[in-house]
């Protein structure tokens, strides 16, 4: 696993399970940018040996850009509305949906522009955090 944990000096943010470690307040985790390059989406990330999870938040209107990561990825909608794209294909994703964003496909979207879009993710540990933006050729 490619270490990319996020960190500030030598602290890292992404909370890792330890040993006998079962339960974990999201509420009092730090947030933090969960997408650097591509996003301005925060959130808590909590961190076992295969997986990781987290609850994300991007604010009314802002813009998640095309990327893509070589692990797979589930999302599911809480509150809001995401104008999502995999793959192409564009939909409306709201509460109690979940979208899948398979290994190394290209997505992205935007929140609705009347309400923050809150979502809880969860992605393997096996390629660390963050994707790798994708430019998008001018037609």
């Amino acid at each position: 696993m490619t270490d990319e944990t996020p960190k500030t000096a030598d602290k890292p943010l992404v909370t890792k399970a330890g040993e006998k470690e079962y339960v974990f307040d999201l509420t009092s985790i730090a947030s933090l940018d969960v997408g650097r390059g591509y996003t301005s989406a925060t959130g808590k990330v909590v961190q076992g040996q295969r997986m990781m999870c987290g609850l994300v938040r991007l604010k009314a209107g802002e813009l998640t850009e095309s990327h893509h990561h070589e692990n797979e990825q589930w999302t599911y909608i809480i509150e809001g509305v995401m104008h999502a794209e995999v793959d192409g294909q564009t939909f409306l994703a709201g509460p109690g949906t979940v979208i899948y964003q398979p290994s190394n496909v290209v997505h992205g979207g935007r929140a609705g522009p009347d309400s923050d879009v809150v979502f809880f993710t969860v992605k393997d540990t096996s390629h660390g955090l963050y994707g790798t933006r994708v430019e998008k050729t001018p037609e």
